[in-house]
Formats: C-alpha cells, sequence, structure tokens
C-alpha cells in the first residue's frame, strides 16, 4: 500500500506540474518555437451559424403548459431537465423564428413536463405523457400543420431520463415505450443510449446536454493557475436505497463498484457528501469521474468540461451531446462498467501528456460554451447547437407528408394511465 501510494503521489506531481505548464485555461501549445491553436477533429462545425437555412414556429399554447409552471415552482428553472424551458425562452427572441407558419420548417410545441416537482425537488414525469398528449390535441385541433405530417417536421424538448418514455427507471421506461404520439416526431433529448428503446433510431433525435446554470459556474471559477491537487475526485450517490433496496440496479452496479472498490484509496477522492466547495473542488481535480445513474447523464460531464477536469465517462453505449462540434474522443477517458474495479490502475496509467493534451482541448471556450444553455443565447452555446441539428435535417425527405386521409399514429395506443384527459 506504501508503494502505491508513493507511485500514485509521483504520478498525481507529475499530471500536475503538466496542467500548471499550460494553465487550466490553455488554449495554445508550443510545437518546434512556433504556436499552434489547439483544435479538435470537429472543431469547425463549432462555427455554423443556422441563421438564414432555418425557419421555426412556436406554437402559442396556453400558459398551463409552459409558464405557469414555472411561475408555480419556479426551482424548474435550475434542475437538470430545465433545457426544456430556455430552448423555449430563446426560441421566442431569436432569428430563426418566423411568426408565418407557412413558412416554417419546423414547428415547437412547447410543453414543460419536468414541472412536476415533488418538496425535495425531484421531478416526477408520471403524468407527463397525459400532458404531452394534451398538448399535441390542443395543436391539433387549432392548426392544420400537425394533422397534415402527424408531427413528422415538429420537434419536441423531453429531458427526463429516459426521454419520451417519461419514466426515471429504465425497466419501467422500456416497458411503456416513446409516447406513442410522438414517434414521428425529432425529440431534443438528455437520454442517450444507442439501441436502447427509449431512443429514436439513428439520425432522428437530437441529443443535448442536461442543464447546468452557466452563470452559478461562472462565478465560481478559480484563478486560472490553481494547482489540480486532487487525482479522480467524484460526489453523489453510490447506492439509492429508496428505489433499489438491493443496491445493484441502480447505475447498473457501477457506481457501488466504485464505493466498494476505491473510498479507501490514496488518489480517489469520493463521497456520498456534496460539499458548498464542490465547484471549487472539482477545479482543483484531474480527472472527475461521470458515471451512469438511472440513466446514463448528469450535469457532472458539463461541470467538469466547464471546469477543466478530465471527464471519465463511465456508461455503456452512451450518446453523447453535439459529437460533431466537440471532439469527445480527444477530450475525455471512457471506461467501461465492467472495467470499473480496474479504475486506479487506467486512470494512472495515462501518460502525462495526454492529460495535458485532454486539459487543452477542454480549454477551448468555444468546447465549454458548446454544453451551455446561456441566457440570453449566444453563437456556438447548447441552443445553437440544436437549431444546427434541425437545420442540418433539411430538406424533409419523403414521406413526411401525409397523403389527404392517411393516418399513421394510433392514439388510443399506450398504457391505460397515459390515455387518461389531462
Amino acid at each position: 500500500m506504501k508503494m502505491r501510494s508513493v507511485l500514485a503521489s509521483a504520478i498525481l506531481a507529475i499530471a500536475t506540474a503538466a496542467v500548471l505548464f499550460l494553465g487550466s485555461e490553455a488554449q495554445e501549445v508550443k510545437k518546434d518555437g512556433h504556436t499552434d491553436r489547439i483544435s479538435g477533429s470537429a472543431g469547425d462545425v463549432l462555427e455554423d451559424d443556422p441563421v438564414g437555412r432555418l425557419k421555426v414556429y412556436v406554437y402559442d399554447l396556453p400558459a398551463k403548459y409552459n409558464t405557469e409552471l414555472v411561475d408555480k415552482d419556479p426551482r424548474c428553472l435550475t434542475h437538470m431537465f430545465a433545457a426544456e424551458v430556455f430552448v423555449h425562452r430563446s426560441l421566442l427572441t431569436s432569428a430563426v423564428r418566423t411568426l408565418d407558419p407557412d413558412e416554417a420548417d419546423w414547428f415547437f410545441t412547447p410543453v414543460y413536463t419536468t414541472c412536476d416537482l415533488t418538496p425535495s425537488g425531484h421531478p416526477m414525469p408520471f403524468d407527463s405523457p397525459r400532458m404531452m398528449r394534451a398538448a399535441i390535441r390542443h395543436v391539433a385541433s387549432r392548426w392544420p400543420y400537425w394533422n397534415r405530417t402527424e408531427g413528422a417536421d415538429h420537434f419536441f424538448v423531453t429531458p427526463h431520463d429516459f426521454g419520451a418514455c417519461f419514466h426515471f427507471k429504465e425497466d419501467q421506461a422500456v416497458s411503456r415505450g416513446i409516447l406513442h404520439v410522438l414517434r414521428r416526431a425529432t425529440l431534443v433529448q438528455t437520454f442517450g443510449q444507442s439501441r436502447h428503446p427509449c431512443m429514436q433510431p439513428a439520425g432522428r433525435s437530437i441529443t443535448v446536454p442536461p442543464y447546468a446554470p452557466p452563470q452559478r459556474m461562472e462565478s465560481r471559477l478559480l484563478p486560472p493557475a490553481t494547482p489540480r491537487s486532487v487525482f479522480a475526485y467524484f460526489r453523489g450517490l453510490f447506492y439509492d436505497a429508496g428505489n433499489d433496496p438491493e443496491g445493484w440496479r441502480y447505475a447498473r452496479g457501477a457506481r457501488a463498484e466504485v464505493w466498494e472498490n476505491f473510498r479507501s484509496s490514496p488518489v480517489f477522492d469520493i463521497s456520498a457528501e456534496r460539499p458548498g466547495t464542490y465547484y471549487e473542488d472539482m477545479q482543483r481535480a484531474v480527472f472527475c469521474l461521470c458515471p451512469l445513474g438511472w440513466a446514463p447523464w448528469s450535469p457532472r460531464l458539463v461541470e467538469a468540461v466547464v471546469f477543466g477536469c478530465v471527464p471519465v465517462v463511465v456508461a455503456d453505449g452512451i450518446v453523447l451531446p453535439f459529437h460533431d462540434a466537440i471532439p469527445w474522443a480527444e477530450a475525455a477517458v471512457f471506461v467501461a462498467e465492467e472495467d470499473v474495479p480496474r479504475l486506479d490502475t487506467i486512470l494512472t496509467s495515462i501518460p502525462p501528456e495526454e492529460v495535458v493534451r485532454r486539459q487543452s482541448m477542454l480549454a477551448s471556450p468555444a468546447v465549454k460554451r458548446a454544453l451551455l444553455f446561456q441566457q440570453p443565447s449566444q453563437p456556438g452555446d447548447a441552443f445553437h447547437q440544436i437549431l444546427n441539428g434541425l437545420a442540418r435535417k433539411l430538406p424533409h425527405g419523403e414521406g413526411v407528408f401525409l397523403r389527404p386521409g392517411q393516418t399513421v399514429l394510433n392514439w388510443t395506443a399506450g398504457p391505460p394511465r397515459d390515455l387518461k384527459p389531462w
């Protein structure tokens, strides 16, 4: 154990020195006496601009579907699913918005399905299907545009743990499936896992990051030269006793493995307690663990990128947000769930120059901006990445517009509870 501690300390010192050499906000490196800009494999896409090639019509729904819910419970503005609120707000003032639905490429139905919060602040999605169905019926009965495509040129923000399956437990989300009336629409969702029943076929959905408050994080930034004295950092649940009494279904056991294997490790700083210095602590860490929970996502990925801490993603099959704008393979470390018991060996085996390269990539302001829902929206931020994703889907393909009298979706399909009026 002593030898292991000495070895870990030496590796930590080397990695920390390398990070200090560049600075936690470094954007350039020296090569053969010249200064070269750090760039990702898809960095040029960050300059993409949807304005002028995209028009979106925003349905004017009764306030009970959106703003009234925020007025009732403002906590909706700060939890990890708040993207639905900020996408709506940004669209209302965006240059891509059109007030003429006949010229629209896409139609947006602003429904805040995550604003039903428990006293502890956790969104409960159980009434979300009925709410969404009611909103679509409202749209279909007052405008002609839904009926001509049954939603194929419409998009919805569905940021629940398992998207439009509307449940926070995977087995029950899968049994319910994607809400039937949304199956022709494009879903903008935080949940992303390849070949999963709650994920639309490749190319249909747009995966976005969870919401993390930009101003709150930016107000807690430390000086760029702050030493990174912690090797691997994590704060969060390892077991969800309330919903998983046996202790191994939550996070498919990955978080439990982290705790059982590394709670006494000299190179891991892990705890279930989240301190008031959480943001500052991440800025003092080289690696930040980002394991799955009930779903693959949490705001930790966004926080790690913003604070220049190399994300260690433990979530098999995860679909990362805006993969064409952020070079994830060059910025993060990916560890298979079955390899969690070897996590210490995997991380301490990464050469210091690899740590430097990843932190240099994370230091790019464009990469950080692409994961944030700024207010007001800024070029290249998460909202603009969504618009770019919609623009790249144009023109709509064959089969979007239905023949007169043709129907595809079955409004009576789904669990009995989901069919009750909202």
